[in-house]
């Protein structure tokens, strides 16, 4: 039995995407397969956690006739979802695949600029949910006008009150909220490398900066994917790391959303750490499978779970 997960995505998005055969400068290109999904970090995660049949609820401010499509979509969907109102009118990405190579071109536009009276009321509802919501996962871009320490403000409200917080984010957001201090961070690779200043091009080396972040306290179990390469998970005592598998891919966008949400569902069960690991990695493994953000379905990540082969890993002792 899992425990009720609350999500948090300050800029929450309308995701589009299409594709065409060939992109090509100043002509119309036609494009087909279109979607419209809704998106942002946390409204991923609370997606395929509502598919994993966990109790859960997604927080975002929303505005405009983008933000009423973004509940409408939620709602068809059948996840649990409250938006607080805004002024402005919420974003809309959009992603284009390239048919003739199979690439990917992923265009994320600017969010609305958030009133203090319009982030701290996200703050305020999450106060007035904790009691109900024991895991909190906060993801996503901070938009116009939301300090850069609001993610950390959040993990001091959530660990004071008992609760337990992941946070997936980038940039200053990503370094106060680990100063602050969380129960799980998600970086990718790029944002390790520019958390720590330092290239992390071996294996070795991004196991010692997930162990140092382990070991200063900042966060206890630290979620790192590492795209074709899999993904590894660190706490206090323990690393296990599984390589990815090998799928044909339709869409990449939501795939770490997917692994973090899965790794959260299984975390919040009581499961170990070869668990969430083998599980998110199915998770992010399923998203590749579907266009647009179609994110992870159950059936796959129960399907590919059982093909993900975690290998434990000896930690060095602390110096």
């Amino acid at each position: 039995m899992s425990q009720a997960v609350l999500t948090v995505t300050p800029n929450p998005s309308i995701d589009v995407a299409a594709s065409t055969e060939r992109i090509t400068p100043e002509h119309k290109l036609r494009c087909a397969g279109l979607h419209r999904d809704p998106g942002g970090g946390g409204i991923n995660v609370a997606r395929v956690l509502a598919r994993l049949g966990t109790d859960c609820l997604a927080l975002f401010p929303a505005g405009g006739a983008l933000g009423m499509l973004l509940q409408q979509r939620l709602d068809e969907e059948t996840v649990p979802a409250l938006a607080l109102r805004i002024d402005g009118e919420t974003r809309e990405s959009f992603t284009i695949l390239e048919r003739a190579s199979g690439r990917e071109y992923r265009f994320v536009l600017p969010g609305p600029h958030l009133a203090e009276h319009e982030w701290q009321a996200c703050l305020d509802r999450v106060a007035s949910l904790l009691d109900a919501f024991p895991w909190v996962v906060a993801s996503g871009s901070l938009p116009e006008g939301v300090p850069s320490d609001f993610y950390a403000r959040l993990a001091r409200l959530v660990r004071g009150r008992g609760g337990r917080i992941a946070v997936d984010a980038s940039g200053a957001a990503l370094a106060n909220a680990l100063d602050e201090g969380v129960d799980l961070v998600k970086p990718n690779l790029r944002e390790l490398r520019e958390l720590t200043g330092e290239p992390l091009e071996t294996e070795q080396e991004w196991m010692r900066a997930a162990d140092e972040i382990v070991r200063s306290g900042r966060a206890q179990i630290v979620a790192l994917s590492l795209g074709h390469r899999g993904a590894l998970l660190a706490t206090t005592g323990e690393r296990v790391r599984a390589p990815a598998l090998d799928v044909p891919i339709a869409g990449t966008v939501g795939a770490g959303d997917s692994f973090l949400a899965a790794t959260v569902w299984r975390l919040s069960c009581g499961g170990s750490l070869d668990d969430a690991l083998r599980h998110g990695v199915a998770a992010g493994t399923a998203a590749l499978l579907l266009p647009g953000t179609s994110l992870a379905q159950p059936a796959d990540v129960l399907r590919l779970a059982p093909q993900v082969h975690p290998v434990e890993r000896s930690r060095a002792r602390p110096g």
